[in-house]
Order: C-alpha cells, then sequence, then structure tokens
C-alpha cells in the first residue's frame, strides 16, 4: 500500500467519524458520540503519521491532550475542568510550536497580532463574568492561552505568508471561535445550536493545524 493510499483512507476515515460526530452532537446521542469522539484526533494523529518521516513529538502531544479533552467533554458535568485542562495544556504546545518558527520581532508587529485578541478576550469575559463564580480565575487563564496562541499564530502569519502558516492561523481562529462558544453556551445562554457549531468549528480548526504541521515537518522547521 503506497503512502498516499494510506493518508487517503486515514483522511476518508476522518471525514467518516467527523459526520458520525456531528451527527451524534445533533442528535444528542451520547452512545454514539462516545464512540466517535474519542476518534477524532486519533485519525487525525494516524493522517499525520502517514503524512511525515519524522514527526513531532510536540504536536502528537499537543493532539494526545486534546483526545483527553475530548473524552474528559462527553462527561462535562463531571469533568469540566479536566476538558479544560487538557485542552489549555494542547492550546500551549500549540503556543510553544508556533512560537518556534518566529524569528525575532519588534514590539510594534507583537502590539498590533496582540490588540484583536486583548479586545476579543475583555469582551468575552464582560459577557460571561456574572454566570462564572468559581470557575472565574480557570476561565480567565483559559482565554488568555487560546488569545495567546491566536496572536502568535497572527504575528507568525505576518512574518511569513505562507500557505501552511494561514491553515495554522485560520485553525487558531476557528478553534478560539469553538472555545468561546463553550464559554457563551455554558456561562452565558445555553442553545441547542451551539453545540453543532462547537463541534463542527473544533474539527475544522484540529485539521486546518494538523494540515499546517504536516507542511512544517516536512519542510524540517517542525
Amino acid at each position: 500500500m503506497t503512502k498516499q493510499t494510506k493518508i487517503l483512507i486515514a483522511s476518508i476515515a476522518f471525514l467518516l467519524v467527523s459526520a458520525f460526530e456531528i451527527y451524534a452532537v445533533a442528535t444528542h446521542n451520547l452512545n454514539i458520540e462516545m464512540i466517535f469522539k474519542p476518534l477524532l484526533m486519533t485519525t487525525l494523529a494516524v493522517i499525520y503519521l502517514f503524512s511525515v518521516k519524522k514527526p513531532s513529538f510536540w504536536f502528537l502531544s499537543a493532539l494526545f491532550f486534546s483526545f483527553w479533552g475530548d473524552v474528559f467533554l462527553l462527561f462535562k458535568d463531571k469533568f469540566f475542568v479536566f476538558g479544560l485542562a487538557s485542552f489549555l495544556l494542547a492550546h500551549v504546545l500549540y503556543i510553544k510550536i508556533t512560537a518556534g518558527f518566529l524569528k525575532k520581532e519588534s514590539f510594534g508587529k507583537i502590539a498590533i497580532a496582540s490588540v484583536p485578541f486583548v479586545i476579543y478576550l475583555l469582551g468575552l469575559l464582560f459577557l460571561i463574568k456574572d454566570n462564572l463564580g468559581d470557575m472565574l480565575i480557570p476561565v480567565i487563564v483559559y482565554g488568555i492561552t487560546i488569545s495567546s496562541f491566536g496572536a502568535v499564530a497572527l504575528l507568525n502569519y505576518m512574518s511569513n505568508k505562507s500557505t501552511a502558516n494561514l491553515w495554522l492561523f485560520l485553525g487558531a481562529i476557528i478553534f478560539i471561535t469553538s472555545d468561546s462558544l463553550i464559554a457563551i453556551n455554558r456561562f452565558y445562554e445555553s442553545k441547542a445550536m451551539y453545540g453543532i457549531i462547537i463541534m463542527v468549528t473544533y474539527i475544522v480548526a484540529q485539521y486546518l493545524i494538523t494540515k499546517a504541521m504536516i507542511v512544517k515537518t516536512q519542510q524540517g522547521e517542525l
């Protein structure tokens, strides 16, 4: 079996797993979701491993923590904080990886890349702050982390407008959108449609980040 055939099969598997997971969320079928949600990051990891010769330990670790975030959030009423912690670690690893692509940048560029995400974070916290309770500090920490990922990804794209860096930046933005909707759904207003949008954006974000990491690994940057 050729490398391209393996990648194609793994990609089809990821697409099917994603479709079943979105269906499970839309129909509130926890039994189906318990089967397919843990397979999202598993199939993405397989795509990555089939696509590169020397896999990145740090990127696979980010997928590993994302996997556990998915598992914990299947039982979000009991393990929401554990899910939050798992995705926090995944984002920290994404920041580490993306920062590694950067050369020394000017303060002006860093400020320009940071401002939109500072505004976003302040706006989100203002919206949900009254309902956070004991979750105030964890949510602030998580919000700072995902905002930092967005800022670093934007700075990376500003420094080198390659296709891979665009995928990484879009992945970060869509991931932030997904996480923001989780916060709004839990701490501001709960709507059924949020669950579907959260899952679709999450899947797209992780796929785009993985595509970027495949290219970066093939080019020897990761």
